[in-house]
């Protein structure tokens, strides 16, 4: 398998090739999680996998608790679906609390102020409250909770972590928290062994082929954890070596044979490019610094290969989309891309000029 079927495949189990579903949380329960660092681009990259999805669609699952916006991996916000919150924070919660424990200490947060924090919290936001950074700041300023520094940065994620609090619907331009158990009454619990199981399906199934150390890059768990995960899913999961590296899989991969060019505007940090730890099967190496790893900045592109990046202008008649490539792309090359640019624009429901 070259590179080029590797990125075929990925577009076509990462639902980008061809949009399928109808719920915003149907597209984050297929990956497990999607990464939701930059949030106007997370709701594109849930968007653009979703049959005539407008941006308003993913914010309403959002308000509505059937997707909700924590950091269970990687210390970075991610999309989850509020049903696999309870047991993801299970599986991922012990690690990441063992990576933060010297940024604790450094901010001297102890389990008693973490537990005050906490009692706090809840009480500023039952019965359905949902406040912004800036206000919980002030609530803790007043009982004597310090949150200069980092302080409430990690008062929060801890919180979050312990399954306390998930972000809120926004409110302007502001986000806000709120309680996990209001906004998602109804869960699902895992024993761990389950857990890990499903989620090393869920990654394989969506993102394949993809490696183990994918996988251990993606989900934060530890090489061991991923291959028990592995090993849980024989039955659910095909191994195939590609230029000596093993590769995991869904045992059904559909055909896909574009007979003219596709082309993809994909926002930055979208799990086609940030769920992999090698991600020379669709990017050039030549140009990862160009497009900060893959990652930081929204990417085109063109027949399943990252060819440049893209900025957009949000006028109030109008979004423009500036492409600036690094390989020249042919005539029809270049419409695809115009089409891909004009999608984005349908989910805005704004015009598109392509600079």
């Amino acid at each position: 398998m070259l590179n080029l079927e590797i990125a075929r495949q990925r577009l076509a189990q990462q639902y980008i090739a061809s949009a399928a579903f109808e719920k915003a949380v149907d597209v984050v329960r297929w990956f497990g999680a999607v990464q939701a660092q930059n949030y106007l681009g997370a709701l594109w990259a849930v968007g653009l996998r979703m049959q005539n999805a407008m941006a308003e669609d993913v914010e309403r699952a959002i308000a509505a608790g059937e997707i909700v916006r924590t950091h269970p991996m990687r210390g970075t916000w991610h999309f989850v679906a509020g049903e696999d919150i309870r047991w993801l924070l299970s599986l991922t919660r012990t690690r990441m609390f063992a990576r933060t424990a010297p940024m604790y200490r450094q901010l001297e947060l102890d389990e008693t102020t973490f537990a005050r924090s906490h009692d706090l919290i809840e009480r500023m936001l039952q019965g359905g409250k949902q406040l912004t950074r800036h206000e919980l700041a002030a609530a803790h300023e007043q009982v004597g909770i310090s949150t200069t520094g980092l302080r409430l940065t990690f008062l929060l994620s801890h919180a979050e972590l312990e399954g306390l609090i998930v972000g809120g619907a926004r409110r302007g331009k502001q986000f806000t928290f709120a309680l996990l158990d209001e906004m998602v009454p109804t869960y699902r619990t895992l024993e761990r062994e389950e857990a890990l199981a499903e989620l090393a399906r869920r990654y394989f199934t969506s993102h394949g082929p993809a490696t183990e150390y994918d996988f251990a890059w993606w989900s934060g768990l530890t090489l061991t954890e991923v291959r028990t995960g592995l090993a849980l899913n024989e039955e659910h999961l095909v191994e195939e070596k590609i230029n000596g590296q093993s590769y995991w899989r869904s045992p059904s991969l559909p055909t896909i044979n574009p007979t003219s060019p596709t082309a993809y505007v994909l926002p930055s940090y979208d799990e086609y490019t940030v769920a992999y730890k090698d991600r020379s099967a669709v990017l050039d190496p030549a140009h990862i610094i160009t497009t900060r790893n893959g990652i930081f900045s929204p990417i085109v592109v063109v027949n399943g290969q990252v060819v440049g990046l893209w900025a957009r202008e949000l006028k109030r008649s109008e979004v423009i989309v500036t492409p600036s490539l690094f390989v020249e792309l042919d005539e029809a090359e270049m419409r695809a891309v115009a089409e891909a640019a004009q999608r984005y624009g349908k989910f805005l429901g704004l015009p598109v000029t392509v600079a």
